[in-house]
């Protein structure tokens, strides 16, 4: 019985595997939702414009000075995206309110998405590993840039393992085919 327990432990306590990140031609996850900065239930579908979706995937509004510099700068992908048939969205862990505010008072008229939990942070395979259980930190994602077709499919993608380096606005709209 006891080695019954023991191995059940070492199942319980092994690392949980690493996924990997979507890849061009990938199906996006048809059941993505995340909270926007209202509170309200946004589905990708939702965030689209004519041809699909660019999503940037970032770590924090809070506290991440890298990320905050990115979604300022990402106001200026809007237009030239929307132009070229992109809805844009940028996800964090953060909770709504903080999003909301961070929105506010950067002038963004783009939709930031919470996901608390970072429960699709981790469906995406963008857990950053470098943060165990108890940091302040954990649950964030690596930076990420996914371009999403209304077929659903992923046309491009960008996943930096810095978190100091990031795509300009300029680069995230060449992005979108």
């Amino acid at each position: 019985m006891i080695r019954s327990i023991v191995a059940t432990l070492a199942v319980l306590s092994a690392p949980l595997p690493v996924l990997a990140a979507p890849a061009v031609g990938d199906s996006f996850p048809a059941s993505f939702m995340a909270r926007d900065s209202t509170g309200a239930q946004r589905s990708l579908g939702s965030l689209a414009g004519r041809k699909g979706t660019v999503l940037v995937v970032t770590r924090s509004a809070k506290w991440c000075p890298y990320c905050q510099a990115q979604m300022k700068d990402l106001e200026a992908a809007k237009a030239p995206l929307a132009a070229k048939g992109y809805g844009l969205a940028a996800m964090t862990y953060d909770p709504p309110a903080v999003l909301a505010g961070f929105a506010d008072r950067n002038s963004l008229s783009y939709t930031l998405l919470s996901d608390e939990g970072s429960v699709n942070i981790d469906r995406l395979g963008l857990r950053d590993p470098a943060y165990p259980e108890g940091h302040f930190a954990f649950g964030v994602a690596k930076a990420s840039v996914i371009v999403v077709g209304v077929d659903g499919k992923v046309n491009a993608v960008r996943v930096e393992e810095d978190y100091k380096v990031r795509p300009s606005a300029a680069q995230v709209i060449s992005m979108a085919p």
